[in-house]
């Protein structure tokens, strides 16, 4: 059996994340020990038992996601990994997947992620914006209505394309006000603020870049045994330094979730997608664009059993 996988992003986080497989398996545990030791805090703490609003911080939920999809992995690895032909992860979830992938060890990948959320949300204080969901299909073009809104209001870009039914906005408040205005007359069924501490995935991000670049160059990178197909170009990536310079692009462009979808589908349309980590936001999102497709998501004890037993099976 083939398999993809998907690596969650933020917004994924819950309190108890991981703990039972902390409990259950020691290479589990030993994961969010390594994340504790490379940050310099214990994430796992936060991760297992919060409180919420501490584990939610953009510098905390990057880390803990990480871990928690590590761990995931520490555990299923060695049986499905001869078998995985591409992986994939929404925004900090695409750093989650060149670890998966063999391109950098999980004390690495923890230290750039927690600098990464840590310049976000300084950033986020320094400039501040917002983000919404805006969601249903619109009569008009979400790039159109951004840019109504920007010259109207404030800069307002497309940050995520997730689904052709889900797009996520950001930029400077008055302008993502303006833009959930103009969706809503644009058919929208559904304009959501998101409770973030900044415009991610916007140029309000672009103080921060510099900061990622460096935290990036600092850690031994090896190319990914298998591609990761990237969020800024939706192309799958084989080279250390390409996927570098696209994770830090992907700090100011748009998340191509949609168009990544469509080419995971089409390449790989008999694999068996596998979300590793917390939630199962993105199987969702693949269902819908893809009903026939199979997929599983893996983040607790039961899930972990579950994929081994069928992985057991498929040999």
């Amino acid at each position: 059996m083939d398999y993809v996988l998907l690596l969650p992003g933020q917004g994924s986080q819950k309190v108890g994340m991981g703990k039972d497989l902390a409990d259950a398996f020691p290479a589990a545990r030993d994961v969010f020990h390594a994340v504790d030791d490379a940050v310099g805090s214990s994430i796992s703490t936060l991760a297992f038992d919060g409180p919420p609003d501490d584990l939610t911080r953009t510098l905390n939920a990057q880390p803990a996601l990480l871990a928690h999809s590590a761990a995931v992995w520490a555990v299923v690895g060695s049986v499905i990994g001869p078998f995985v032909r591409a992986a994939a992860g929404h925004s900090l979830g695409e750093f989650s997947a060149y670890h998966v992938a063999g391109a950098i060890d999980v004390a690495a990948a923890a230290r750039i992620v927690r600098r990464r959320g840590t310049l976000m949300y300084e950033h986020g204080l320094a400039r501040p914006g917002a983000m919404a969901a805006i969601l249903g299909v619109l009569t008009a073009s979400i790039d159109d209505i951004c840019q109504q809104a920007s010259v109207e209001r404030g800069l307002v870009v497309p940050a995520n394309y997730n689904s052709d039914e889900q797009v996520v906005i950001s930029g400077e408040v008055a302008g993502v006000e303006r833009a959930m205005e103009l969706a809503k007359e644009a058919g929208a069924k559904r304009c959501l603020p998101l409770p973030v501490s900044g415009a991610f995935h916007s140029p309000l991000m672009e103080p921060a870049v510099a900061g990622l670049r460096d935290a990036l160059q600092a850690e031994a990178w090896s190319d990914p045994h298998v591609p990761v197909v990237a969020n800024v170009n939706a192309e799958p990536v084989t080279a250390a330094g390409v996927a570098r310079e696209l994770l830090v692009q992907q700090l100011t462009a748009p998340v191509q979730w949609n168009r990544l979808s469509r080419l995971l589908v089409q390449q790989y349309p008999e694999a068996t997608f596998v979300e590793i980590g917390s939630g199962a936001v993105l199987t969702g999102l693949l269902r819908r664009l893809a009903p026939s497709v199979k997929t599983l998501s893996c983040g607790t004890v039961a899930e972990v059993e579950k994929l081994l037993v069928l992985a057991g099976e498929s040999v």
